[in-house]
């Protein structure tokens, strides 16, 4: 696929990629195996999209039947053919991928899902309406296709934001040259059509009590995502200057700090910007920083190569010129009038194989040196949010505030489920709703028998 011009695309916030044409889009389409039922694709995809009809559809130039085909089961395929790992799940089993390239399959759903944008198709359904109100809090992957599911069956589905616009880490979490906000505003306007109602700026467990909650609802869907971040615990991590990877990727995205002043909130990026960890988030705010105009580098204890991220998002912060300094630990952050001045970083070796399948990072001793930055940014994960599970002290959770499910997603609560994120501290979107997917069939088998 085409992307933009590296040297213009850095001076901005627009997508990457071009998308394909549809003279391109077949031809891609018509490279498809058409493999024996069921698929290795198929199989290998969190949603079970039946993705050699799909691709059959595109070859065929039939792109209506094909976006109705994938909109089945994925409610949001403008987004997913975005942002999925299709690497390590539909095209990572494709057949194709032993003897050259797969077939590119999230760009081809993301072809079909704009194409159906543009052309201003819509899915057609009747709903069979039900009595039971199910409540739902959170906006994330998860929860929107929980939603979708339960409303296609016929409850009446309301969803609980915190924030002042619905989508969750969609929205807040990835940056617009990755998913532009009009694809994510377009998909969720599907919620409404659904006649899904979405309660924005509504906090469960401060303003909106969850007891009040269950004893008004027949269910509860628990979406909440893992919005928290992790720290380091080294010393330094409170100086000015220092951000969590959520707090300046919210500060970007979701209130458009690149757009100040046509957007009244700021965001202070210095001239030499470290990023420290090196997965999919990582990529996302040095890439950010460095359309703000930084010198930015990724610190990070392992190779480059070992890089839990996505090959496409280390491909193009190579390419944007991303300094990578590998082998690398922080020690401490060091400061100058509150503010972040150089980080102390210890030299790294790499041991024999951890439990992921790659070399242990090891700490050379007495290897200590200094590179100076005045802007860092940790990203090193997340966590649920405690605010929202302290004020639901019935609900089971590990120490890591996991909340635990049974294999229908139920909690121990035994009319409320959970999925995403909130039950595994980082999973993919397109696990997510495939996770959302499964609590509403199990949410509709339990409403169905009480």
């Amino acid at each position: 696929m085409q992307e933009r011009d590296v040297k213009k695309r850095i001076k901005d916030f627009k997508e990457v990629p071009k998308g394909y044409t549809e003279a391109e889009a077949v031809q891609e389409a018509k490279r498809c195996l058409q493999c024996p039922s069921p698929t290795p694709c198929q199989r290998n995809c969190p949603l079970k999209v039946d993705v050699k009809s799909l691709v059959k559809k595109i070859a065929d130039k039939d792109f209506r039947g094909a976006y109705l085909k994938i909109k089945k089961e994925n409610p949001i395929p403008a987004i997913t053919g975005r942002v999925c790992p299709q690497e390590d799940q539909c095209e990572g089993a494709c057949q194709l991928g032993k003897i050259g390239d797969p077939i590119n399959i999230g760009k081809l759903v993301a072809f079909i899902a704009d194409w159906a944008r543009e052309k201003g198709i819509k899915e057609k359904f009747t709903i069979k309406e039900k009595e039971q109100k199910i409540a739902i809090i959170g906006s994330g992957p998860s929860s929107l296709s929980c939603a979708v599911g339960l409303r296609k069956k016929g409850y009446q589905v309301v969803i609980f934001e915190a924030l002042h616009k619905a989508g969750g880490v969609l929205q807040y979490g990835i940056p617009e040259f990755r998913l532009p906000r009009e694809v994510v505003d377009q998909e969720l306007s599907y919620l409404q059509e659904l006649g899904i109602d979405i309660k924005l700026n509504s906090i469960v467990g401060q303003n909106i009590d969850f007891k009040n909650l269950r004893r008004e609802y027949s269910a509860i869907f628990i979406g909440t995502g893992a919005g928290a971040p992790r720290f380091l615990g080294i010393e330094g991590e409170r100086f000015n200057g220092v951000y969590s990877a959520n707090e300046f990727l919210i500060r970007v995205n979701l209130m458009k700090g690149f757009k100040f002043p046509e957007y009244d909130t700021p965001i202070r990026v210095g001239e030499k910007v470290a990023v420290i960890g090196a997965g999919n988030v990582a990529m996302d705010s040095a890439r950010s920083a460095l359309r703000l105009g930084a010198n930015v580098s990724i610190l990070y204890r392992r190779r480059k190569e070992d890089s839990p991220t996505r090959k496409e998002e280390l491909n193009h912060a190579l390419e944007e010129k991303i300094n990578f300094v590998e082998l690398v630990s922080p020690k401490r952050i060091i400061g100058e009038n509150g503010w972040v001045k150089s980080i102390e970083l210890l030299r790294m070796k790499l041991g024999k194989p951890d439990r992921t399948g790659r070399p242990r990072p090891e700490m050379i001793p007495k290897s200590e040196f200094n590179m100076k930055f005045d802007t860092v940014i940790i990203a090193v994960g997340t966590q649920p949010n405690r605010l929202f599970l302290s004020r639901i002290p019935d609900i089971r959770k590990d120490e890591n505030g996991i909340i635990l499910v049974d294999k229908s997603l139920r909690t121990n609560l035994q009319e409320v489920y959970a999925g995403g994120d909130a039950i595994s501290g980082g999973v993919t979107v397109i696990q997510a709703l495939g996770e959302g997917k499964k609590a509403a069939i199990s949410l509709d088998e339990y409403l169905s028998k009480n």
